[in-house]
């Protein structure tokens, strides 16, 4: 079996533009048996089919690789996570469009193959309804896990126009199935106008925490971070980040765009703060729509470096 890292450091250095699509342009296999001593692996679900709003998300992950760069070092955190750890790029679940059962059972499958390597999935989206596959794959390994999540919704809706399962239910299903544990799972940038008064009662009375964007604005980030640090604790904890979550002036591309979000420098530190402290068994970065090519898409862009700073975290946490 040849090592798709060692195979990739004899290709040489290649500007963003040229070679295979991967992300950040790191080595490609979709062999399991190569993930063996892999420390996170990108995975792909372009999937959009289970959207209440504008459609598009599923040419995300395309987007997201297309907007990477060549690796190199982190200037501010002083180290280069992909010369620290061993990553790969997994490609893509093999998705159907309009089949959004043996979709999700293509993604849990996938994201699976991963954790049960040993590795961190990093989950490219498709719309928010990822979530609830790769969480689940995760929690199959690892048990309950806790969920620090940033978005304008909360995604805790039993049913969206009627329906149980879209992009505004995973976080109930998978808190209501057992596989997070609502004591460690926070919310983070919520504002808007959904949901309503049902699923805030139905939160509070399971102990999820949320934090609204009028709690980053008056506490500050940090302060936010360091409480979620607290109320996640020890264990297992995935990382899902909507960039619904950043104000529209950072990410237009995306379906349910709502003013007055984060800025894309408070989320970017966020996720690496809470990739270095907490113990990241997954993370995903959903609902992208791209609108341009490569770092001209300024949502893919971001989308890019939230996972590029969730790596930089994971190895600053394991003394890379």
């Amino acid at each position: 079996m040849i090592d798709p890292l060692e195979r990739w450091k004899g290709l040489g250095d290649k500007p963003d533009y040229a070679g295979l699509l991967t992300f950040m342009g790191l080595p490609y296999t979709q062999d399991p048996a190569e993930l063996v001593g892999v420390d996170a692996a990108i995975v792909g679900a372009p999937t959009d089919d289970l959207v209440s709003d504008r459609p598009g998300a599923r040419f995300g992950p395309r987007a997201i690789r297309a907007a990477s760069c060549p690796p190199g070092p982190h200037l501010e955190a002083k180290i280069d996570a992909a010369a620290a750890l061993r990553v790969v790029d997994f490609g893509d679940a093999p998705v159907v469009p309009a089949d959004p059962v043996r979709t999700r059972d293509a993604i849990a499958e996938t994201v699976g193959q991963v954790v049960r390597a040993g590795a961190v999935p990093l989950v490219l989206g498709g719309d928010h309804s990822i979530a609830e596959p790769d969480i689940a794959a995760v929690a199959a390994v690892h048990g309950p896990v806790g969920l620090v999540h940033f978005d304008t919704h909360t995604d805790t809706g039993s049913e969206v126009f009627g329906v149980e399962v879209s992009h505004g239910t995973p976080m109930y299903r998978l808190v209501e199935s057992g596989l997070v544990d609502p004591l460690r799972y926070v919310q983070i940038g919520l504002r808007g106008y959904w949901p309503g008064e049902a699923e805030f009662f139905w939160q509070a009375e399971l102990g999820i925490t949320s934090f609204f964007m009028h709690d980053v604005r008056d506490r500050g980030i940090g302060d936010v971070v360091e409480r979620t640090v607290g109320l996640v604790g020890e264990g297992p904890v995935f990382l899902s980040v909507d960039v619904d979550v950043l104000d529209p002036a950072f990410a237009p591309g995306t379906g349910t765009p709502e003013p007055g979000g984060m800025t894309s420098a408070d989320l970017l530190w966020a996720c690496r703060s809470l990739a270095q402290r907490l113990e990241l068994v997954g993370a995903d970065v959903v609902e992208v729509i791209p609108t341009a090519v490569g770092s001209a898409d300024v949502t893919a862009l971001v989308a890019e470096r939230i996972v590029r700073e969730i790596l930089t975290g994971i190895a600053l946490r394991r003394g890379a």
